[in-house]
């Protein structure tokens, strides 16, 4: 494939890129962050989480292996943009079905490649995650920034990304039934699940506790998913109602609405955890896991002071709340992936201890 045609990043403080189109050819607006995975670019290109945002890859080399028809997390992307300083569309890879701007024309998602990918990624660590506009290269400068300084960033994605109704994903061996509250899932998620004989309901988001406790779940999950997690009010509210009456496992949003859930309070961090390799220190046992990671938000520790939710995992690089369990209610969350794909293989016991909790409800019931 030969280069694109020129497009450009502005951001709102003024800063511009300038580079060459591949996927979509769309004008877009997006909160920027950045990913330091150095593979996965399928996986980050389906990940509902990234829902509205423009995802800068530090790697510089992306869509050597293109695209395969297995490893999606979601069977309708909805990232806003993909940034890269170096596009390959020559894959080399003999799952490769399509080549990564195949897919991303086909979804309507635009990319950039061949800008200054480091000085970028600098900038956001500097000033933090930034409003962005990709557009073409001859947009008028000063017009694109003001519609861009007047741009809002979207409010209540995971209703915009989760199932409109109830699905079910058997196992070979359905043991156990889990009620999978769907922010915004990853498939990898049921996958795991799957594997362990968990037949799994997906429910939408705003699924009620009644409709919840009808299925007669021995677990629920909440899941993964993009936004501000206090959006999700109806979730909160049933999580709230569903505590210690079955047991709950959370991951990544999921953590931060179990946290509201529990009177806990939640921030945005300065650009947020994205990408491999985030070490992780489990203070129940002081071992270090190795995670991936895909948020936002992070949940405020001062605020768990006074709740019966116990921290048992905190982030190395800056001390963030990464785990927390309530015994009481057999509830237990992380910020990470513990089904990461590719990724760190550390924290696929968290499944195994999501099976013991169910296994001794059965016991005590």
């Amino acid at each position: 494939m030969e280069k694109g045609p020129e497009r450009k990043i502005i951001l709102e403080n003024g800063d511009e890129y300038r580079g060459y189109g591949f996927g979509a050819s769309r004008e877009c607006f997006c909160e920027l962050v950045f990913n330091t995975s150095m593979a996965g670019y399928q996986e980050i290109l389906s990940d509902p989480s990234y829902t509205g945002q423009a995802v800068v890859m530090t790697y510089p080399l992306i869509g050597n292996y293109g695209m395969n028809n297995d490893d999606y997390e979601t069977e309708r992307p909805t990232i806003g943009a993909l940034i890269v300083r170096t596009y390959n569309d020559i894959p080399s890879n003999f799952r490769s079905s399509k080549t990564l701007h195949e897919v991303m024309k086909l979804h309507g998602i635009p990319g950039i490649e061949g800008i200054d990918t480091r000085k970028l990624t600098r900038s956001i660590r500097d000033l933090g995650s930034l409003r962005a506009m990709i557009t073409d290269a001859d947009t008028d400068y000063s017009e694109a920034l003001e519609r861009l300084k007047a741009y809002k960033l979207p409010r209540d994605m995971v209703s915009q990304v989760s199932c409109r109704e109830a699905k079910v994903f058997p196992a070979k061996e359905s043991k156990y039934t889990v009620a999978a509250i769907d922010c915004g899932i990853k498939r990898n998620i049921i996958c795991s699940l799957n594997m362990r004989a968990c037949k799994v309901i997906l429910l939408p988001w705003n699924t009620s506790f009644e409709e919840i406790m009808a299925l007669r779940p021995d677990g629920v999950l909440i899941s993964n998913g993009p936004g501000d997690p206090e959006d999700a009010k109806e979730t909160i509210d049933t999580v709230r109602r569903l505590a210690g009456m079955v047991p709950i496992f959370g991951i990544c949003l999921g953590h931060q609405i179990i946290a509201l859930a529990y009177g806990a309070k939640t921030y945005k961090l300065k650009f947020g955890h994205h990408g491999g390799n985030h070490p992780v220190k489990n203070t129940e046992n002081g071992r270090i896991e190795i995670t991936s990671q895909n948020h936002s938000y992070s949940v405020e520790k001062e605020s768990l002071e006074g709740t019966p939710l116990e921290i048992t995992h905190i982030n190395i690089l800056d001390n963030t709340v990464e785990g927390m369990k309530c015994e009481r209610d057999r509830v237990f969350s992380v910020q990470y992936h513990p089904e990461s794909a590719p990724g760190p293989q550390d924290s696929k016991y968290l499944f195994d201890r999501f099976i013991e909790m169910m296994e001794e409800g059965r016991s005590n019931a």
